[in-house]
């Protein structure tokens, strides 16, 4: 049901961008590699391509069923070696730049996928993305990607993509934390290693980052990730730090265990400052610590317990009831207790802060780097500091792009040439990938074994396969050239085409596919394929407005005792459809509990859409999806109040055939008695005479002249409508209004054609309502295509096709005329006096043109207050009046005799 709703948003849009006269690129592809489909299949003993490609069959399947727009000219799969030989392509041009490279590194594990992750694919509680197990940390060798040299330009130009609402706040907020530069200091702490042999001992010098130097004078330890130089330096020769290493990627993710290492000590920098208080001159414990992160900063951490909550949690773990020392104070009082929490906030420094005492944070911060810069450069200097590290790519699974290197002895690792691409993956037997551990493809020698392109000597192929955001990082841009077997695309295509207009997703795209195709549209940039990059305004940036649709949740039953979930099929949904209610073991009925949630297997609440689609419909179903939430917001899917668009769609088709045969029934009129053209109706509608535009023309503007009250309110009613609906599909994010906009505008033309006003005058004329009612099916074409087309193809029977009217999704979208000038005539409700006491009301309609003034219009009411049965009851034998009053331009006239 997320992707019917995401595609649902896209087709409307692709259709209304038509209509508005655009040309469209609103294409369908495949992203067919990675972990669910390989891990379905190992599950089934089939081939993955096997398995992949039958379900991109069905899910095709499903997709015509919901009627939607795609350019099916342009269909591709990323599993197809005519795609990924392309993506082998960008990854050999990314080495060729230096890059992609292969090193050594500390990587996340996950046990159960038995693949590396990059770090974007591990949560915030150190599980995996996908499969949800607790990440392990281990040391191989894998291929990256340096997106952190495109950190500058990530981080800066999303200026770009903030103006104007592009895109959300949001995912600006997250991308630019993801980025993470903080401006802060390098601050280098000496450490001494004791040895037995005191002139053996080994000095060291360990560098931290911080955006705190304010509180150097609190420093009360030093503490190593584990996997800094020096840690994996001393578990060499200490079995009892090595066991703690091989421990530490199991302890929870918020864990302060820490380890000791002793006859380690570290030193202050502020200690080779003059006149500095005794206490930052003492030497320091230092610990492995594994909530140092080895990627942020130096992979090290002065710990600060009194000002920070991390290292207060730390210190209380590994040092019990020592004391905790504070040097900042809050700005209203210097004098701080070293008991309690720690204070976190800038503030002033104490008087245990020597020549910095009194100083603000931000002053002192300042002061003390340029201080330590002075003694020595490397002491303190000020620096920026990311979170973004570079994109780890290898995966040790089969159902992915095989990475094009050959790995020779004598040359190293060497690109495949070019000539050779795609580097395809062998064919393999059903079953064959199930129970399989580590990398699959170091099993396949014939595929493995090669020759060296450089030396032409024995050599291996990698056998690692990249991550499928490698493929989804471009793809957008081969749908601008899907069938180039040279190239990934034309830089014409994409100078032409490029950036995306309209990208649609869910937020929890933000940060790893979002992030990824910037940094790849951006290489982009750097390179022949899209050198303009879109033109200085764009700086390379590959979506132009970022629409994130909400979820879809499900109705969710459990059990209120024991929080089982329950199946459909267990709930009692017919005797009280109000009170669910589900039977217990012991046979006693009791009420289950009902909520939304996000829809999974295991809580029983998924939907299938194409079963919903073949019992409501397509068009049904679509307008359901809009008309249930805004985009943006989470839409609880509850399809038994479907029912009330259904009612719509039914009032909607059955005014249209009373329309038609009302039509029919007035042209057959007027064929039968020609000289009956002064009613306004049917000559207007057969050949476009009189103030009415010809509906054979349908001209793209409503330019409608209303000569009645009734005309000119459904007239105004359906400009205001036009208005409404397209600014909402120009902003997206309110399709909901675009639905509950065109029921109120159905509802009421209905009205209006079977309930003229009170007053007795006409309703609005037959060729108003033929406007009104087209112009609500071209609105409603988007919507609900088949449904629209199939009341405009009855709307416009037996007309000529040369006329224009053979399919509403080929029609101009209409706009509305501009407004009302002040001949367009009005209603009046005139409430008559006599010497000052109300004798009856009328209606005028139209009522006095906007030109009438003073005397001419005091005798244009007279005139026709004459004729009014009021008049004829109360001032028929009055005579002559001797004053006539006239307030508010006729709102009320008072008869004075």
């Amino acid at each position: 049901m997320g992707h019917l709703r995401v595609y649902t948003i896209a087709d409307v849009l692709a259709r209304f961008k038509r209509m508005q006269g655009h040309e469209v690129i609103h294409p369908m592809a495949w992203d067919a590699f990675g972990l669910p489909a390989e891990n379905a299949a190992i599950e089934r003993g089939v081939d993955p391509e096997r398995w992949t490609r039958d379900n991109i069959a069905k899910m095709k399947g499903q997709l015509m069923e919901m009627n939607g727009s795609w350019d099916w000219a342009r269909e591709f799969m990323t599993c197809d070696p005519s795609f990924y030989r392309h993506t082998q392509r960008i990854f050999l041009l990314l080495h060729e730049r230096g890059l992609a490279y292969q090193a050594e590194s500390l990587v996340n594990y996950d046990p159960v996928d038995k693949t590396v992750l990059a770090n974007e694919q591990v949560d915030s509680n150190g599980c995996s993305w996908r499969s949800g197990a607790k990440v392990e940390k281990r040391r191989l060798k894998q291929w990256f990607l340096r997106i952190a040299k495109f950190r500058e330009a990530l981080l800066e130009d999303l200026d770009l993509l903030a103006r104007d609402g592009r895109w959300p706040d949001h995912v600006i907020s997250m991308q630019k934390n993801w980025l993470g530069r903080s401006k802060g200091a390098r601050v280098r702490f000496g450490v001494s290693i004791a040895h037995e042999d005191a002139a053996a001992a080994q000095p060291v010098e360990v560098a931290t980052f911080t955006t705190r130097a304010d509180t150097l004078f609190g420093v009360q330890y030093l503490a190593l990730g584990i996997d800094h130089p020096l840690v994996v330096k001393l578990a060499g020769r200490s079995p009892e730090l090595q066991k703690f290493l091989d421990a530490a990627p199991a302890l929870p993710l918020d864990s302060k265990a820490g380890f000791l290492l002793k006859g380690v000590q570290a030193t202050n920098p502020l200690a080779f400052l003059d006149d500095m208080p005794g206490a930052v001159k003492e030497p320091l414990p230092v610990y492995v610590a594994p909530y140092v992160l080895g990627d942020y900063g130096y992979g090290a951490v002065m710990g600060v317990p009194g000002h920070d909550n991390r290292d207060n949690a730390f210190w209380r773990e590994n040092r019990g009831t020592d004391p905790v020392r504070k040097v900042v104070a809050p700005a209203d009082s210097k004098v701080l207790s070293s008991e309690g929490e720690p204070f976190n906030e800038q503030g002033i420094l104490t008087s245990s802060c020597g020549q910095f005492a009194g100083l603000s944070s931000s002053e002192a911060s300042e002061k003390i780097i340029s201080e330590l810069h002075k003694v020595d450069a490397d002491l303190g200097q000020f620096v920026e500091s990311w979170k973004i590290r570079d994109w780890l790519v290898s995966r040790q699974r089969y159902w992915g792009t095989p990475i094009p290197m050959i790995h020779c002895e004598g040359c190293g690792a060497v690109p495949v040439p070019e000539d050779q691409l795609p580097v395809e993956l062998p064919k393999l037997e059903g079953g064959w990938l199930r129970g399989k551990g580590g990398n699959p493809l170091e099993d396949v020698p014939e595929w493995v074994n090669t020759k060296c392109p450089s030396c032409g000597g024995p050599a291996k192929r990698d056998t690692d396969t990249m991550d499928t955001f490698v493929d989804s990082s471009w793809y957008f841009t081969r749908f601008l050239d899907p069938h180039n077997s040279k190239a990934p695309f034309s830089t014409q295509s994409a100078d032409a085409n490029l950036p995306v207009d309209i990208y649609i997703g869910g937020v929890e795209h933000a940060i790893l596919h979002l992030l990824y195709a910037r940094f790849i549209a951006k290489f982009l940039t750097s390179i022949s394929l899209w050198p303009s990059g879109g033109g200085p305004t764009n700086k390379g940036e590959p979506f132009g407005k970022l629409i994130t649709q909400g979820m879809v949740h499900g109705k969710t039953y459990t059990d209120p005792t024991t929080g089982r979930f329950l199946k459909p099929t267990e709930i009692d949904l017919v005797t009280d459809p109000a009170v669910p209610k589900f039977v217990l073991e012991s046979g006693e009925r009791i009420s289950a509990s009902v909520s939304y949630e996000k829809m999974s297997k295991s809580k029983h609440n998924g939907v299938d859409p194409g079963s919903c689609i073949r019992r409501n419909g397509a068009d049904a179903t679509r307008a359901h999806i809009l008309f249930s939430a805004p985009v943006g917001e989470v839409l609880e899917w509850d399809e038994a109040r479907i029912v009330g668009v259904q009612r719509w769609f039914g009032r909607v088709w059955r005014f249209v055939r009373e329309v038609r045969g009302e039509l029919d029934r007035l042209n057959s009129a007027q064929t039968r008695s020609p000289a009956s053209t002064e009613r306004e109706g049917p000559s207007a509608i057969a050949s476009g005479d009189g103030h009415h535009a010809a509906p054979t023309s349908f001209d793209h503007q409503i330019s409608l002249a209303p000569t009645t009250a009734a005309d000119y309110r459904l007239c105004t009613t359906l400009q205001n409508t036009i208005r409404d609906v397209t600014t909402s599909l120009e902003g997206v994010y309110g399709l909901n209004t675009v639905v509950s906009s065109l029921m109120e505008l159905s509802n009421a033309i209905i009205f209006a054609h079977h309930n003229p006003n009170a007053s007795n005058t006409s309703g609005p004329s037959q060729a108003t309502v033929y406007h009104a009612l087209s112009t609500l099916l071209r609105l409603l074409a988007p919507i609900a295509p088949a449904f629209a087309s199939e009341c405009w193809e009855v709307l416009h029977l037996n007309r000529s096709r040369e006329a224009g009217t053979a399919d509403v999704l080929r029609m101009p979208w209409p706009t509305p005329s501009s407004p009302a000038t002040s001949s367009t005539p009005t209603e009046l409700t005139t409430a008559v006096q006599i010497n000052g006491k109300l004798r009856f009301v009328t209606t005028f309609s139209p009522g006095p043109p906007d030109e009438l003034e003073g005397v001419v219009l005091k005798a244009w009411l007279v005139e026709r207050l004459g004729r009014t049965e009021g008049a004829k009851k109360w001032l028929a034998d009055k005579g002559e009046a001797s004053k006539i009053v006239v307030v508010g331009r006729g709102r009320l006239v008072n008869f004075v005799f």
